[in-house]
């Protein structure tokens, strides 16, 4: 199993922002594999899916950046 994070800013006033780099890299993962829908867990937005037979948990933190780390650790 594999747990992926896309570091970034919640809220729509951050959506694009050079910043977020890592919720669209994990935004893409999702859509080009077809994971699962987004759920809320872990104070994050998750998403589960199957990449070359391995297990991959999708996280994006909805805390800020510099308090990341408290979702990634609920992960």
């Amino acid at each position: 199993m594999f747990l992926v994070v896309g570091l970034g800013n919640p809220g729509a006033e951050y959506k694009g922002n050079r910043h977020n780099i890592g919720f669209m890299a994990t935004d893409e993962i999702v859509r080009r594999y077809n994971f699962g829908a987004w759920k809320s867990r872990f104070n994050a937005q998750v998403s589960e899916g199957v990449i070359d037979g391995e297990k991959v948990i999708v996280l994006q933190p909805q805390t800020f950046m510099n308090n990341s780390g408290q979702a990634v650790r609920a992960a």
